[in-house]
């Protein structure tokens, strides 16, 4: 694959990647121009749609996981260009949300609803705190790299990429994973929680709590003592819980 090539993909799946997020923020938040969201969808009776939604949730899981873990990345570019590896990464991802969107099984029925309209727009406000957290954490470090872009750009100019050095900047001073606080936050701040919405942020939280532990295990491999006590002092996604003794 030629180096102009490898940029094209990683913009084309960069783009792609984009798109996907706006559409899953307007899938959690539920708003009405949406094709489908959290609570408009295919039809299922209760527990079959329950079981189609925990097994969509859980394909994004594996992927999401699997795919991030360095035995998998040595594996896998054994076969395709370091350069592109991220953003294959990323259109995967893509594949795996619009599966997702596409036959989401809506579960009616009310958790909550809150009525009170200055509490509807404290938790609106939440929800948009949690995205925007979420997407500032990915410029905070590196958000090109994050994303695949600076991979292929390195590539295309022929420049060797600068060994990863630990940073914790802003938010990650607090949290270890503001990404995932951002998503922990968003997920649960509604002020309608349906039972298909319920489960979606049940799954999700579930899939971070598993996905941190794994991206642990990486990041100890990479930083060693230095992130050991960085653990030891800082919480895993919410401030001051997940300190690792």
């Amino acid at each position: 694959m030629s180096r102009v090539l490898v940029m094209a993909v990683a913009l084309a799946c960069y783009a792609a990647f984009f798109a996907a997020f706006l559409y899953l923020v307007g899938f959690v938040g539920a708003f009405g121009f949406m094709p489908t969201h959290v609570d408009k969808g295919l039809s299922a009776p209760p527990l079959a749609a329950g079981l189609i939604d925990i097994a969509l949730i859980a394909l994004f899981g594996v992927q999401h996981s699997v795919m991030a873990r360095q035995g998998f990345k040595r594996a896998w570019t054994g076969i395709v260009s370091p350069a592109v590896e991220r953003s294959l990464y990323c259109l995967a991802t893509v594949v795996v949300l619009a599966l997702l969107f596409a036959f989401w099984h809506p579960i009616e029925g009310t958790v909550w609803s809150v009525g009170n309209e200055t509490g509807r727009m404290v938790l609106w406000g939440l929800f948009w705190i949690g995205w925007a957290i979420l997407f500032v954490s990915t410029w905070l470090l590196n958000h090109f790299e994050l994303f695949g872009l600076q991979q292929a750009w390195h590539h295309m100019r022929g420049v060797e990429p600068q060994p990863m050095q630990m940073r914790t900047p802003l938010f990650y001073k607090a949290v270890r994973h503001p990404i995932y606080t951002g998503f922990f936050v968003a997920f649960w701040a509604t002020p309608d929680m349906t039972y298909g919405h319920l489960l979606l942020a049940v799954g999700f939280t579930v899939y971070i709590v598993i996905g941190i532990a794994y991206e642990e295990r990486d990041l100890l491999a990479l930083y060693g003592d230095q992130y050991r006590d960085y653990s030891r002092r800082v919480g895993a996604f919410i401030p001051g819980i997940g300190r690792k003794a």
